[in-house]
Formats: structure tokens, sequence, C-alpha cells
């Protein structure tokens, strides 16, 4: 193996340092007063205030109804990603089962049917959810903000590409051994799509745990706010002389990256094997 020329390696270490330098500076901001961030600026030193500043976001009672708390809005954000997550791999999993395996008119128009749903990205369709969901007396509620956008043409895209990948041959034995659809589907593809289903969910959880948007629209009870929404609230502040607590909202950021990060350290050989593997 050719080894890596010293220029390389300077490279990579102005790219790593580009990447975590805001990173570093949110965590070392976090540590300060807000006075002192309002006064100073951002800093790439530590300060005084780590222990009250995280003790404070995470259990400090506020909001309007004085019940809202970091711990609240992180297990909110936490629903939310692994909703999206599990939810559109099921559906993305059956929606490419039924096209690949079973063989029915119009197949392929429908998949193209789905993808093209990619062309309506959410805030094209926002109001529409809306109104359904409102109907359907869902807003203020978990499945308001999971169910509408559990849908992906990604997921199942992918999906679809991975199960016209696996060789016939496991379909043929299956059915001499009396394997059914279901039996085929659970025993067979499940365990084979693994790393597959690794890589979605994490595109998918990061996805759903960054949401702003939609929750917005969708809850006005405090007790769904998540992190993102707390973030915000933070900085809205400016009323008179009021400074916003810019300690407290760094400290949320960097709350908010580490449940993603975590996920993407845990599952990243599987990611990286499920997006490049090509033999199954």
């Amino acid at each position: 193996m050719q080894k890596m020329k010293p220029f390389d390696h300077l490279v990579l270490i102005l790219g790593v340092i580009f990447l975590c330098l805001p990173v570093v500076m949110a965590l070392m901001s976090s540590t300060h007063a807000a006075i002192d961030i309002h006064t100073n600026g951002l800093s790439l030193l530590p300060g005084g205030d780590a222990m009250a500043t995280y003790g404070k976001v995470l259990t400090h009672r506020g909001g309007f109804t004085g019940d809202v708390t970091g711990l609240l809005m992180l297990r909110n954000s936490l629903i939310l990603g692994l909703g999206f997550a599990i939810g559109k791999i099921v559906l993305s999993m059956m929606a490419a089962y039924a096209l690949v395996y079973f063989r029915f008119r119009f197949a392929t128009a429908l998949f193209w049917m789905i993808f093209t749903t990619l062309l309506l990205p959410l805030e094209v369709r926002i109001m529409p959810s809306y109104q359904v969901m409102a109907q359907l007396h869902l807003l203020n509620t978990y499945s308001g903000l999971i169910i509408p956008l559990l849908a992906s043409a990604t997921g199942t895209f992918f999906f679809r590409q991975f199960f016209r990948s696996v060789p016939d041959e496991l379909l043929e034995a299956a059915r001499i051994d009396g394997a059914g659809p279901v039996k085929f589907f659970i025993d067979i593809l499940i365990p084979l799509s693994k790393t597959m289903m690794s890589a979605i969910f994490i595109i998918m959880f990061i996805y759903g745990w960054n949401q702003y948007l939609w929750p917005l629209l969708m809850t006005t009870d405090e007790s769904f706010y998540t992190l993102m929404r707390g973030i915000k609230s933070i900085l809205q502040v400016w009323i008179g002389s009021q400074i916003p607590d810019y300690n407290e909202a760094f400290a949320l950021a960097v709350l908010a990256m580490i449940p993603p990060v975590a996920v993407v350290v845990v599952f990243q050989r599987m990611f990286i094997k499920g997006l490049t593997e090509s033999d199954k």
C-alpha cells in the first residue's frame, strides 16, 4: 500500500480542525456566563460555569407552563428520531419486498411513482399534511409528529436495489423448505439486510432528530417541545435589556449533537458497508 505523503496528512488535519472548531467553540462558550459571551464574544477557552449551565438546562423548569426541562426536550427529540428511523425502515422494507418479490402488474410504474415523491419535500406538502392531522385530532401527539413523514422513497429505493441483488437461489431454497412469504422475509431477508438497515437508520435518525419546522407546526403543547425548539426559544428572548442565555443555547446545542454523533460512531462500519457492499 502506498504511503500517504505529508501534504495529504496536512490536508486531513486542516479538514478536521475546520470541522471541529465550531463544535469546540460551542462547547467552550457554554461554560461561560451569558454576559461574558455577550460582551467578549465566543471563546476557545473553558469558563467556570459549566456545571451550573448544564445542570440548569437539563433540570431547570421553564416555559410558559413552568414544566419544560432539557431532559423532557431530549426525550421528545429521542422519540422523534427513533420513531422516524424505525418506522421508515419498516415501511421501506415492506414496500421494497412487495415490489421485488410479488410479481404484480405495474410494479415498476408504482415504484417510480413512489420515487417521484422525492420531488415533494416536507415544505411543499406541509399545509395539507397539517390539515389532515388536525382533522384526525392528532395535533400535539407523538403519532401526529411521526406518522405523516414515515413514507420514504429513499429507503424504498435502497432496499429495492438490495433485494434485487439477493440471489434467486435463496428464494427457491426457501420454497423447497416450505417457507412462505412471511417466513422468507423474517428469517432470510431481514438478517441479510442488517448492514443496509444500519445505514438507513443513521440517515433517518439524524433526519428525525433535527426536525424543527414540522414539530413547530404540529405542537403547541410545551410538553412536546424538542431540543431544536428549545434552542430557538432561548435565542428569541430580547425583551427590553434582557440578554439571551447564550451559554444555555450553546449547552443545548452541544447536548443535541451527542445522540447523532453516538449513533454514527456505533454504526459507522455497518453504515459504510451497507452503502458500498456489492457482494451480498
